[in-house]
């Protein structure tokens, strides 16, 4: 078996005496700020709001304070939430849990199985020297970051930006952790791969080209067909495949570029250049030796994954997104499904039969991040509930109204930001059914073309990048332990501000050309 850098014990993490202070502080002051708002929130009269959605706004104010200060561990204030919800009458308790039991928490599930597979057998160092051998990436710390991020985001035109950001994230994984073992030998000293800056940068890379990659195509996110399907039904206009392609692909360009920059500068990687590091990943390469059984057996299963993943993506564009096959094979195989499908295939395939020793053991197994499952959970609760007692109506409605918006591109960038708001603390998909017959009905209120809106909303779904929360693949990286919940929070700020700009400075230049404004 390949040796894992996983494997070697790496230094103990630790923080400077003012790191130390400030983590202090933060936690302190959050441990009773939380509290304290809810308490002030629950207090106030709000007469625009049920009682049940003025109760889970003052919950859900607690829980995001908590999210951000971390008294707690994140995982213990989503199941908080979840039981304030239930304690203080906004849902009953069959009702707030079914969420944990969400089809894309076994997404989640069988990624981290498989990720811990590939990890376990050296596959994913094989996927990373592969990737670090290309000539163009060559020494380049830079260049390495950006391959992976265009992979990244050309991947979840086809597959959704879960599923994306799940068969990457191993390999991400191995991509760091074979950078933490040149820069160590270049130190002559140990390096936490989880400390590096470097690390950071790439698992925040992997989240967030994926999420913005699946705006290009309405087969790459859930929001892009919700928002199709609603501009049809609502407004009369039927957009294409490619037609969408034609302002989402330059849109994505965009945001792309804008993203490199900020994944680059904001986490800037420990040396510009490896020196030797040609030479060691190829030498590297060579001590891998021959393919042994469980990485053929790991690969085996992350592909037939990755098939059931693409499958969606191509019938769609064979027969249509709409089309009864199409739908039939969403029924039968959802990525949830497909993902366990993979994950259970490792305990069957075997490495040494007449030891009955298979490919994962449930051991192993047990080493994936299971407090993420339980985070992510907490946040689909919190996003149905506020979907349920209409909070999120109230609150967009609001926004727009304190905003003053009457064109149809001010309602366009009130639009754009109200769903990146929403789509902080619940799915994108909850974000786009919520936010997009919203705006839809206020801009024909307005006697404006709801179309610009429309759209907005259904890019601004696909936008939260600020909690691990906020979409899955936030999550996901998020359970790789090398994502300070304050380096999400402060990428996830400038990229929404920045990316909601450019998307709306992006539509008012492209939709008139294409003819949908």
């Amino acid at each position: 078996m390949a040796t894992n850098l996983r494997d070697v014990a790496a230094p103990e993490q630790t923080l400077s005496p003012k790191e130390e202070a400030f983590e202090k502080w933060r936690n302190t002051i959050g441990l009773f700020l939380g509290p304290i708002l809810a308490l002030t929130i629950y207090l106030i009269d709000m007469p625009s709001l049920e009682p049940k959605a003025h109760i889970l706004a003052a919950i859900l104010s607690w829980t995001v304070v908590w999210w951000i200060c971390e008294p707690i561990p994140l995982p213990m204030s989503a199941l908080l939430s979840s039981v304030l919800c239930v304690v203080f009458g906004v849902a009953d308790a069959k009702t707030v849990f079914a969420p944990y039991a969400d089809p894309i928490i076994y997404l989640f599930l069988g990624s981290f199985m498989l990720a811990e597979a590939m990890a376990l057998h050296g596959l994913d160092k094989r996927f990373a020297y592969a990737i670090m051998s290309m000539k163009w990436v060559g020494n380049s710390t830079g260049r390495i970051l950006l391959a992976f991020g265009v992979i990244c985001a050309f991947l979840s035109m086809w597959i959704s930006n879960t599923a994306a950001t799940a068969m990457m994230f191993p390999i991400a994984l191995g991509i760091v952790y074979a950078m933490a073992d040149i820069t160590a030998k270049q130190a002559g000293t140990g390096v936490d791969p989880l400390k590096l800056r470097f690390g950071t940068g790439m698992m925040l890379m992997a989240a967030y080209a994926a999420s913005a990659g699946g705006v290009a195509t309405p087969v790459g996110t859930p929001p892009n067909l919700i928002g199709i399907a609603m501009i049809e039904k609502f407004c009369g206009v039927k957009i294409a495949f490619f037609h969408w392609m034609s302002f989402a692909v330059p849109l994505v360009l965009l945001n792309f570029a804008l993203l490199y920059f900020l994944m680059y500068f904001l986490h800037k990687p420990e040396v510009a250049r490896v020196q030797g590091g040609t030479e060691f990943v190829a030498e590297q390469r060579a001590q891998l030796g021959p393919w042994t059984r469980g990485q053929k057996n790991a690969l085996l299963c992350f592909l037939i994954t990755v098939i059931l993943w693409l499958i969606p993506g191509i019938l769609a564009v064979l027969y249509g997104e709409s089309s009864p096959t199409a739908k039939s094979y969403g029924k039968i195989m959802p990525e949830g499904v497909a993902a366990i499908i993979g994950a259970a295939l490792l305990f069957l395939l075997p490495v040494d039969w007449r030891q009955r020793e298979f490919t994962l053991s449930w051991k192993q197994a047990k080493r994936i991040d299971w407090g993420t499952l339980l985070l992510f959970g907490g946040g689909i609760t919190l996003g149905t509930m506020m979907f349920q007692t209409k909070l999120a109506a109230v609150i967009g409605t609001s926004l727009l109204a304190m905003s003053g918006a009457t064109s149809v591109w001010g309602i366009t960038l009130g639009a754009i930001l109200i769903a990146i708001f929403v789509s902080e603390t619940s799915s994108n998909t909850a974000s786009a059914n919520m936010v997009i017959p919203v705006m839809i009905a206020l801009a024909q209120a307005a006697g404006v073309n709801p179309i610009p809106p429309a759209i907005g909303a259904t890019i601004g779904a696909s936008w939260g990048f600020m909690l691990p929360v906020s979409t899955p693949p936030n999550a996901i990286v998020y359970g790789s332990g090398m994502v300070p919940i304050t380096a999400m929070i402060r990428a996830g700020i400038l990229f929404d501000i920045l990316g909601a700009l450019v998307i709306w400075a992006g539509l008012y230049l492209l939709l008139p050309l294409v003819g949908l404004a």
